[in-house]
């Protein structure tokens, strides 16, 4: 690149190349008065220990809008001290470093996840590498969130600075003002600088959202050398012992010490309450803050929070399970309901994948008929989020399909809460049943009423024998609310049981008794030897998710 004249702002008396990546008017006259401002001893102190101008500007609690001003580099605080007095020469400035506290992260320079190094002029440039990140991605969304996760090294390294400042400072005048005042910590700066160019940019705004931009900082030279700062300046301090044998340097526990994790993180409270974590006494906090040999590694990630959509089923087939079901690579029935409802939402939201939640389920030889089965898919990571005219289509493939071995209705977009309010109907909920039922001997009049005549009959059911090889061996208690038989023209031992029962009652079990497992049941009421046949669910009795019936 050829080199220029530099030239002098006029009206300042500036270089011109300093000036011209800085915001115009007013903009530029906060951020002028700020820097001279600022006390020039200390500014020049923390310039040589190689801390940023936007850490510089965090400590001495400048003015919040200036953090997003492009390029602050050391030159522009240099060449505002003292109306530039010294020389650039003099000063010796460097700009090619890597701030000893946010590890390049005000700088925004970092390795990106393919070990490249970038670096970005301002947050602007950085906010721009983001959302175009989030439109490759295929996102189209309303709001966003922004997290970051930042190394406990930029916590401990902060409190190194402020040690340093306060064994040479703590007499100045400006000391005595900031100290207690609220630190901006780095990762707020960070967010405060990058919010408002990332909502210009995608044109949405932030804040509590289901979309979440989440960018990770890692530390790999602090994670190599294992002891952090603090431990590491605990190991090297002299052991001096006191004429009682004990060792002076110990730190005794207290309220304080007892609670404070220097990496934990990197929030902290007034500058009054920075502990300096043992070093107030060092002789030469300096020595102990380490040159940052490389920025930070960056790990960019976006998603959104699981999307539900929920409504009820209806199965007509007794070949389909409720979920897929796969035994020894051999798959059981002909689908199964997760699939054909899940499979058909997937595609439209763009989704990673998806999880299927029902209130309950019936077995694969088990219709679910009446008003369906409440039901929701969890689609994670949705890059879409479906329109009303999209349910509806998903709504009519799933039942104009061919094989018509699942129906769905009241298809709905729903938030979270519909969760909880599905699982906390399951709990209560009853269920109706139709059973086509064989019994060992001829049917009488008197066994209708024999079995009408039950009300909130109470059974205890151990494990059924099929499903102890997957269950816990329990005995329950459950309630069989009312009954009743209708009679199978022209058969004398058939009969359809209907029955109302608390949820979680095996049905099958209760009209066999499985071998004395489950008492009472249909066939010790009645006398005989009792078998089901066929076994549809009617009803489930919750107010979530109800419908029109479908057409």
């Amino acid at each position: 690149m050829a080199n220029t004249a530099a030239t002098t702002d006029p009206l300042n008396g500036h270089d011109k190349s300093v000036t011209d990546s800085l915001p115009a008017g007013n903009d530029l006259k906060l951020l002028i008065d700020a820097v001279r401002s600022l006390p020039h001893p200390a500014l020049k102190h923390l310039l040589s220990l190689k801390v940023c101008v936007r850490c510089i500007f965090r400590i001495f609690l400048v003015h919040e809008c200036l953090y997003s001003c492009a390029k602050l580099s050391p030159s522009l605080l240099y060449s505002n001290i003292e109306n530039g007095s010294e020389s650039e020469g003099e000063l010796n400035i460097n700009e090619d470093y890597v701030c000893r506290i946010c590890l390049g992260i005000l700088q925004f320079v970092y390795y990106d996840q393919q070990n490249v190094l970038v670096k970005s002029d301002s947050a602007r440039d950085f906010a721009l590498m983001i959302a175009d990140a989030v439109k490759k991605e295929g996102h189209l969304v309303d709001s966003f969130s922004l997290e970051v996760s930042l190394p406990p090294l930029i916590s401990e390294n902060e409190n190194l600075v402020w040690s340093i400042i306060k064994k040479k400072y703590h007499s100045e005048e400006w000391y005595q003002k900031i100290v207690k005042s609220e630190l901006i910590s780095t990762k707020d700066v960070f967010k405060l600088s990058l919010t408002s160019p990332l909502e210009s940019l995608m044109g949405v705004k932030s804040g509590l959202s289901s979309f979440r931009i989440r960018l990770t900082y890692t530390n790999l030279d602090a994670s190599k050398n294992g002891k952090s700062t603090a431990e590491k300046i605990q190991c090297n301090k002299r052991r001096k012992t006191g004429a009682d044998g004990v060792d002076s340097n110990s730190i005794v526990p207290t309220a304080d010490t007892e609670n404070s994790n220097v990496g934990a993180s990197e929030e902290h409270g007034s500058l009054e309450s920075f502990p300096a974590k043992g070093l107030e006494n060092h002789e030469n906090p300096d020595c102990h803050l380490e040159k940052v040999n490389q920025p930070c590694h960056l790990t960019f990630a976006c998603s959104r929070a699981p999307m539900y959509i929920g409504g009820r089923y209806l199965k007509y087939s007794r070949n389909v399970s409720q979920s897929r079901w796969i035994i020894d690579d051999e798959r059981m029935g002909e689908a199964s309901v997760e699939e054909i409802i899940g499979g058909n939402i997937l595609p439209t939201c763009l989704g990673d994948g998806y999880k299927f939640h029902a209130a309950g389920r019936e077995d694969i030889d088990v219709r679910m008929l009446g008003s369906g089965r409440p039901f929701l898919i969890e689609i994670q990571n949705a890059r879409l989020a479906p329109s009303d005219v999209s349910i509806c289509e998903i709504e009519s493939r799933i039942n104009c399909h061919e094989s018509r071995h699942v129906m769905v209705k009241n298809l709905k977009v729903l938030g979270s809460e519909a969760w909880n309010l599905m699982r906390e109907g399951e709990a209560e909920k009853q269920k109706q049943y139709v059973a086509l039922v064989w019994i060992s001997r001829v049917l009488k009049d008197d066994d209708l009423e024999t079995i009408s005549s039950f009300k909130d009959m109470k059974l205890l059911q151990k494990t059924p024998v099929r499903v102890l090889h997957r269950r816990s061996p329990l005995e329950r208690e459950k309630i069989i609310h009312w009954m009743k038989i209708e009679k199978i023209a022209a058969s004398s031992q058939y009969f359809l049981l209907h029955l109302c029962t608390q949820a979680g009652t095996y049905i099958k079990e209760f009209v066999h008794g499985d071998l004395g497992r489950t008492y009472p049941s249909i066939g010790s009421l009645l006398g005989c030897r009792a078998e089901i046949l066929q076994l549809d669910v009617t009803d489930v009795k919750m107010d979530c998710f109800l419908a029109e019936k479908i057409q």
